[in-house]
């Protein structure tokens, strides 16, 4: 299994290696007020990804520290059950 995901590591790496430098043409963004930015194309590509994975996370953290806090207060209601039924007790 190990080497299949080194494989796998590989080959994505080869084909995003061939997909950049296919890729470097350069392109103008433009902004309000006259702003505009050169820039290659695969590093613009490159700054847009990260940023939606940045903001799909920080979508997804509130919801995922909500169910932590749900899981951790149904772990102590079991542990205080179990106390009240006797049950764990090693004597």
């Amino acid at each position: 299994m190990p080497y299949f995901n080194w494989i796998l590591r590989v080959v994505l790496f080869i084909a995003l290696f061939g997909f950049a430098v296919k890729n470097n043409q350069p392109v103008t963004l433009r902004y309000f007020f006259g702003y505009e930015w050169q820039s290659s194309l695969v590093v613009v590509l490159l700054i847009f990804f990260s940023a939606g994975a940045v903001v799909g996370v920080l979508s997804m953290l509130a919801n995922v520290l909500k169910q932590r806090r749900e899981i951790a207060r149904l772990k102590r209601d079991i542990r205080i059950k179990n106390k009240l039924a006797g049950i764990g007790e090693m004597q």
